[in-house]
């Protein structure tokens, strides 16, 4: 188990539909990574931006992409992660894959589509609780609208990192920012938030503000809204101690989730 897990998240604008494009443009940032990083965060839909059209740019889990971070992954000796668009069995998922270095894959399709822009018609809704476990952290995997959904993020299983990646548009970044604080309070747990910057074909703009919150809410690291890399520690004995001392966890509600 480590006690300390050094994450890099990547704020970074993402080319419409242009996967090869966006691998390469990820690529400079790899090459910036401290070389103490455990885990490396890419946004949601990486290679594509918010496409609602995965039948131009979904891949299998043998495909191309996967195959990329796969290689990354090994070269740098840090797990990589980040959501791309997947096709399975002819369907359709809004995925969050995680690679470790030995090739080795996590992943958690997200629950809560965005029915504004459709997500609904063009991904499925996954299925299972998004909790892995990474050198004895146990880790909770959410993709952005389920931000707004804090039941389904509630701290249940005493999991100790909470991470949401995302596209989220600039004219509700204040909830993004608020959301993002009130998961890391509310489930007393580290919680990291990366977002994009940057325009895609639908005219939205995305302001960027990734950042990583303790578990009582306290900032330890932001990208604001400029394009780069933020790299943070995070102790677990501070969690733990934090933990101990306010036993707020212990009060939650018991619940059935459908």
């Amino acid at each position: 188990m480590k006690t300390e897990l050094n994450v890099a998240l990547i704020q970074t604008d993402l080319l419409w539909e242009q996967p090869q494009s966006n691998r390469k443009q990820i690529e400079t940032y790899f090459e910036q990574l401290a070389s103490s990083t455990d885990v490396v965060f890419l946004p949601e839909m990486f290679s594509t931006g918010f496409t609602m059209r995965p039948e131009r740019v979904a891949e299998p889990m043998s495909g191309i992409t996967i195959q990329w971070m796969k290689r990354w992954s090994e070269k740098l000796q840090v797990a990589v992660a980040g959501s791309i668009a997947i096709e399975e069995e002819g369907k359709f998922y809004n995925r969050f894959v995680w690679v470790n270095v030995d090739g080795s894959t996590h992943h958690y399709d997200k629950r809560h589509r965005y029915t504004p822009a459709g997500e609904h018609v063009a991904y499925q809704a996954g299925a299972t609780d998004g909790i892995i476990d990474f050198k004895g952290w146990k880790v909770c995997l959410r993709i952005c609208y389920d931000l707004r959904f804090p039941v389904w993020s509630r701290n249940t299983s005493a999991y100790d990192l909470l991470v949401f990646v995302a596209n989220w548009p600039a004219p509700r970044i204040h909830a993004w920012d608020t959301l993002l604080q009130a998961r890391a309070i509310e489930n007393m747990s580290f919680t990291l938030g990366v977002n994009r910057i940057g325009s895609d074909a639908n005219d939205n703009i995305y302001p960027g503000h990734s950042a990583a919150y303790d578990p009582l809410g306290a900032c330890l690291g932001t990208a604001e809204n400029k394009q780069g890399l933020t790299q943070v520690t995070l102790n677990k004995n501070d969690q733990e101690a934090i933990r101990t001392q306010l036993n707020f966890l212990n009060d939650r509600d018991s619940f059935l989730l459908q």
